[in-house]
């Protein structure tokens, strides 16, 4: 029987969803290490011959708060300190996996840290060849600084993201124009703070806005020019799709009325009928093929989530993101046609992981050449 685990948070749906697809494939549920034990520096135990996951921290305070720092949960900040402790529990786990007879570890340390830093990760797509939009080259040290970039490269929009963020934290959505500005962001500014919220803000006071890109810096930020997204319906769209073991599997329409199309800012999952349809048999097979190549650049990773972008052309792509953790899509089934038919996300890298290693490892009980 193959042995799983999973550096998590216990409870945490990525937690129940994954060892759900385990039980659904006959196999007995994930041991649990905590990530809480990780960063805290506790003693990693495995069983041998156990094939080990990493999966994201979640929105556990405990960890949140081992990793940037105690504070608010809610507030935004503090990303670079948060990526240096998640590298550095993720490398621990690697040091546990390999001081384990037999064990695996199912990701790739380097791939998922280059994923965590926009910056290198956008640097390491362009390298490869996969689209993405242009940006800034180097540090951005405030608001001052951001504005003389535009205008160097007479870029009047531009998206401005923490290097470490996630889940759109952070994010600004920026037209500058002279000293007229609009900025739509997730980020609320409160009493010289900035918290993450539900609802997307619209900032045209450039103090204020000066005030948030002064607060984002220190962890660094990653400026890409803006890419004017297709719309449908009268919402701009973006696709997530998750790429597992080297094939396109699934894939969700993000659909929102401003330029974050987010889920859990509002964001909808669209009509991903139209969207194909209006791409055309081979606008969807480029579409597919772009995301692929994007998670060629991590050949480490089992499954990673590419966030591809269409222009409103409906014939230019750009990545926007590769997320290492980027499988959370409760309810949704694999492509027509993807290999993961009638499998989530996670039934889809549960059989993977099968495939890739129970052949290795009948074949070494059984005395072969692995």
């Amino acid at each position: 029987m193959t042995a799983l685990a999973v550096v998590g948070t216990p409870g945490d749906r990525r937690v129940t969803m994954f060892a759900d697809a385990c039980a659904r494939q006959g196999l007995d549920g994930p041991a649990v290490v905590p990530w809480t034990s990780v960063l805290r520096g506790e003693e990693i135990r495995l069983a041998p011959e156990t094939l080990v996951r990493i999966d994201s921290p979640g929105e556990d305070a405990e960890a949140d708060a081992l990793l940037r720092g105690p504070g608010e949960p809610s507030r935004v900040g503090g990303g670079a300190r948060w990526y240096a402790g998640f590298v550095a529990g993720a490398a621990r786990v690697r040091r546990a996996v390999a001081a384990t007879p037999g064990a695996v570890l199912l990701a790739d340390v380097e791939d998922v840290s280059v994923m965590f830093d926009k910056r290198l990760c956008h640097a390491r797509l362009s390298a490869a060849g996969v689209p993405v939009p242009p940006a800034l080259a180097g540090p951005v040290g405030g608001y001052a600084e951001l504005r003389e970039r535009m205008g160097e490269a007479r870029w009047g929009r531009v998206f401005v993201k923490p290097a470490h963020g996630s889940s759109a934290s952070g994010v600004i959505a920026l037209h500058a124009s002279g000293r007229r500005v609009r900025a739509v962001t997730s980020a609320e500014l409160a009493s010289g703070e900035l918290h993450n919220s539900l609802r997307v803000r619209c900032y045209e006071d450039e103090p204020d806005l000066a005030a948030i890109v002064g607060l984002l810096a220190p962890d660094g930020l990653h400026v890409e020019r803006w890419f004017p997204k297709a719309s449908l319906g009268g919402r701009a769209i973006d696709l997530r799709v998750v790429v597992v073991d080297g094939t396109p599997t699934h894939a969700v329409v993000r659909a929102g009325r401003g330029p974050m199309t987010n889920l859990h800012l509002g964001g909808v999952r669209g009509d991903l009928g139209a969207v194909t349809a209006a791409l055309g048999p081979r606008g969807w097979e480029r579409a597919l093929e772009i995301c692929a190549r994007a998670a060629a650049c991590f050949p480490g990773s089992l499954a990673v989530g590419v966030d591809l972008m269409i222009g409103v052309d409906w014939r230019e792509f750009a990545v926007a993101e590769v997320n290492a953790f980027g499988d959370l899509l409760p309810g949704l089934e694999g492509l027509p046609g993807g290999g993961a038919e009638g499998l989530d996300t996670y039934g889809a890298q549960v059989r993977a992981i099968l495939a890739r290693h129970t052949p290795r490892r009948s074949r070494r009980q059984n005395g072969g050449v692995t």
